[in-house]
């Protein structure tokens, strides 16, 4: 039995942060490979990055291979497959409010689930990777705790 408090799972879901380079890319794989193609996900930003090297060594870590993905941003999204999400799910601050100001014309629901940013961390090759790795098991635990059916 579900709590009364608890959201159903959406059909649609897009993750969204600053350049599409780091952690709305690695939301969405993880959510891909947690539901399979019972829920469509996709992943923006706000801007148009690059793909991040730690990110992707960070996932294949976990067996997830992010090599192929290319960043796009909210607008290449809607001009190529459109915005057909319930669920917009930012990462970030400035992500959070570009969705915000879609919602406008836009039936979807946006919740902010806000994450470090792993690009900020100095240090070692090891000390900068292991910022990537807690915002990837950051993101898997929300992604559980969020979706998952009891």
């Amino acid at each position: 039995m579900t709590a009364p408090s608890a959201k159903p799972r959406p059909q649609a879901v897009l993750f969204v942060c600053g350049w599409n380079a780091v952690r709305s890319p690695m939301a969405a794989a993880l959510c891909r490979h947690a539901f399979g193609q019972s829920v469509y996900v996709g992943s923006a930003g706000v801007r148009k990055g690059e793909l991040d090297a730690f990110a992707v060594a960070a996932m294949q870590e976990i067996g997830l291979d992010m090599s192929k993905h290319r960043p796009i941003t909210f607008e290449e999204l809607e001009d190529w497959e459109g915005l057909n999400f319930d669920l917009i799910v930012t990462l970030a601050p400035e992500a959070h409010h570009r969705a915000l100001e879609l919602t406008r014309t836009l039936a979807a629901d946006v919740e902010y689930w806000p994450m470090p940013d792993p690009t900020a961390a100095d240090g070692s090759r090891e000390q900068r990777l292991d910022a990537y790795r807690e915002v990837r098991e950051q993101l898997a635990r929300r992604i559980r705790e969020r979706f998952s059916r009891s």
